[in-house]
């Protein structure tokens, strides 16, 4: 186990608490010292406050010392993605068209389940600019790196979280996922993180870009996200579309015998061009499955790239976001998220609803799917992490992030429950992650299935090393 709390799990800092042998405190000041010491390279954080995440952390120290936790996380250091509304703090969205003296008075849903929970708030993560793209880059804060290697990117647009989490600089974060927002960070730096079922974990206020809009646990392992999903699910009435709390947790769960369990292994969906060792790495991991009895067959879901209809929701979306701003306040945007607000706007509202049933019809292709498969493995992207501050990496056919993120939105438009886990490292020592899908609402499967291949191929002590 490591003897610095900024490198222990959520749950392995809960068995310190309550056996006594580490604080709350001690835990807090660990983190922030770390975020000290390597957010100045790394540019995880948009906001830190160290006064407020003491103070909670010594309010939690004695609940503690009193036998009374408040919660499930009390005590637990985590950082907010700066999308998602925090009490006390203003919410900028990596934007310099938000003014930031607010007032920010509300917490939303899944913030507010963590306050109920005894969480300790260190602060919030950077996003793109409202989240729009899938690497982490804003004209308010600039560039988010990667721990593993500070040239590259951390992915996006829950890069900020990712970064976080993967440098010690609290061991559990919340992000967005729209069209692979957690899994991509997850991906390149080495994390666990789930996307679960729509409606899972409530949100408010409700995402411009709709029903692709997830929220989603970034943890080192899937018992920190287990958890943390137990913490933020469940019904807010400020969300039209939240679904009740599971029936029972997702965390403490006995372990899943994975004989007998149906995997399909898609290595490309039958479309996409997928970087050698990337494909050799997802390819070793579809094999630990069979080794633990599952029953693995190389098959494709047999849909094309929804990539045009994708872009037609999420660009229409972006549109949405900008659509009260005028002129100056346009020209203070992020070049690419303009012209990517220009597509959307261009759209008529009968492109929006012919999207709407190629969304539709992908969706009925996957329920079919799954009647056959109960687990669909892909790489979660097909290319390791690439230079940051780009977009794209460098010779890239499309000009947009959706070029590189082919196996992550389509999950997005369908809703189902998707997670991505680390299953290796590049030559160069790049983070690899697989990506496992499961039916809608079969959230459960999918945390025990990733928790089997954990065990059997474990992940979480493997930390970059500053450089």
């Amino acid at each position: 186990m490591a003897t610095d709390p900024a490198d222990l799990t959520a749950t392995e800092l809960l068995a310190g608490y309550r056996a006594g042998r580490l604080s709350p405190v001690e835990a807090t000041e660990a983190v922030l010292a770390r975020i000290e010491r390597d957010d100045p390279r790394l540019n995880a954080y948009c906001l830190v406050d160290p006064e407020r995440a003491l103070a909670a952390a010594r309010a939690s120290r004695e609940r503690w010392r009193g036998g009374a936790p408040l919660g499930l996380l009390d005590g637990v250091p985590v950082s907010i993605k700066d999308v998602l509304l925090t009490r006390g703090w203003p919410t900028l969205r990596g934007s310099r068209t938000v003014a930031p003296d607010g007032p920010w008075t509300e917490d939303g849903p899944s913030v507010a389940r963590l306050r109920e929970h005894g969480a300790v708030l260190v602060g919030k993560t950077t996003t793109p600019e409202f989240g729009w793209k899938g690497v982490t880059d804003n004209p308010l804060t600039g560039i988010t790196r990667n721990p593993w290697n500070p040239a590259l990117t951390a992915g996006g647009s829950s890069g900020g979280a990712a970064a976080a989490v993967a440098a010690g600089m609290a061991p559990l974060s919340i992000g967005t996922d729209g069209g692979g927002s957690v899994r991509i960070p997850a991906s390149f730096t080495g994390l666990f993180t789930i996307k679960p079922t729509y409606g899972r974990i409530a949100h408010h206020p409700a995402s411009p870009f709709g029903t692709l809009a997830h929220l989603g646990p970034i943890t080192w392992s899937v018992d920190d996200s287990a958890l943390l999903l137990d913490v933020v699910s469940g019904f807010d009435s400020r969300d039209w579309s939240a679904l009740p709390p599971p029936a029972t947790p997702y965390y403490g769960r006995p372990p899943l015998d994975l004989a007998g369990v149906r995997v399909a292994y898609s290595p490309d969906l039958g479309h996409v061009t997928v970087d050698p060792e990337v494909a050799a790495l997802a390819e070793a991991a579809a094999e630990v499955f069979a080794e633990l009895g599952a029953k693995v067959e190389r098959v494709d879901p047999g849909f094309d790239d929804p990539v045009e209809a994708f872009e037609t929701l999420w660009f229409a979306g972006a549109a949405k976001v900008v659509e009260s701003l005028d002129e100056d306040a346009l020209a203070l945007l992020d070049p690419g998220l303009r012209q990517a607000c220009e597509q959307g706007a261009a759209h008529s509202a009968s492109d929006y609803l012919a999207a709407t049933a190629r969304r539709m019809d992908l969706g009925r292709i996957m329920g079919r799917f799954h009647e056959e498969h109960d687990l669909l493995l892909t790489p979660t992207l097909p290319i390791p992490a690439f230079e940051a501050g780009r977009e794209t990496p460098e010779g890239s056919s499309s000009r947009r992030w959706t070029g590189w993120t082919p196996f992550t939105y389509p999950f997005n438009m369908t809703q189902q429950p998707a997670a991505s886990v680390p299953c290796g490292f590049t030559r160069a020592g790049l983070p690899v992650g697989l990506q496992v899908v499961g039916a809608r609402h079969e959230d459960a499967l999918v945390l025990d299935a990733c928790r089997a291949f954990e065990e059997a191929r474990p992940w979480k002590h493997h930390r970059p090393v500053p450089a």
